[in-house]
C-alpha cells in the first residue's frame, strides 16, 4: 500500500446533534465516512452517481446526496442522517406516517425520502401535492407507487401543524 493510501484526514463536525470527530482516507465520500467509519448504515448506498437519492442526508438543514460530497467537506458542518431523525424512542411524525400508511415496502429508499421531506416541511409546513412531488422528484423508489409516500408527507404535515387527522380504516394489506 502506498504512503498516500495510508494517509488519513481528521475532521470535527456535528452529527445528529452530537460533536463528532473521525479520521478517514481523504478520498472518501460522506456516504462512505458515515457507513464505513462511523457505522451509521441507515444512509443507503445506491447509484453512486447522484441519481437515486437513497444516500440523502441533511447538511446544515439542506438535503444533499452524500455520495457526491467528500467527507472532508463536512468539516465544522451540521450533518443529520436518518439515525438522528427520531427523538429518543419517539419517531419523527414523518417516520410515523410512513409506517402508518405503509409508504415503504423494502425500505431501502425511505431514509432519503424521509430526510428530503423533513427539509421540505421545515421550509413549507403546508405543501401542495405538486410541491411534494417536486421536492421528492430526486428520490427513486423501485417498490411502491409514489402515492402512499406523497400521502404520508401530507399526513405528517397535517399532524405537525396540529391537525387531528384520522387514518383511513385500511391496513397495509387492504381494508380491515
Amino acid at each position: 500500500m502506498s504512503e498516500a493510501a495510508k494517509q488519513k484526514v481528521h475532521i470535527r463536525f456535528t452529527l445528529n446533534g452530537e460533536p463528532t470527530e473521525v479520521a478517514f482516507a481523504p478520498h472518501k465520500t460522506l456516504l462512505e465516512v458515515l457507513r464505513e467509519d462511523l457505522n451509521l448504515t441507515g444512509t443507503k448506498h445506491g447509484c453512486e452517481l447522484g441519481e437515486c437519492g437513497t444516500c440523502t442526508v441533511l447538511v446544515d438543514d439542506r438535503a444533499i446526496l452524500s455520495c457526491l460530497m467528500l467527507g472532508l467537506d463536512a468539516e465544522e458542518r451540521d450533518v443529520k442522517s436518518i439515525e438522528g431523525m427520531a427523538e429518543g424512542s419517539e419517531l419523527h411524525p414523518l417516520q410515523q406516517t410512513f409506517a402508518d400508511l405503509g409508504a415503504a415496502q423494502c425500505g431501502y429508499c425511505s431514509p432519503g425520502f424521509l430526510l428530503v421531506a423533513e427539509e421540505l416541511l421545515k421550509k413549507n409546513p403546508s405543501p401542495t401535492r405538486e410541491v411534494i412531488k417536486e421536492a421528492l422528484s430526486g428520490n427513486i423508489c423501485r417498490c411502491t407507487g409514489y402515492i402512499k409516500i406523497y400521502e404520508a408527507v401530507e399526513l405528517a404535515a397535517a399532524r405537525m401543524r396540529g391537525e387531528a387527522i384520522e387514518l383511513p380504516r385500511e391496513s397495509v394489506y387492504g381494508y380491515e
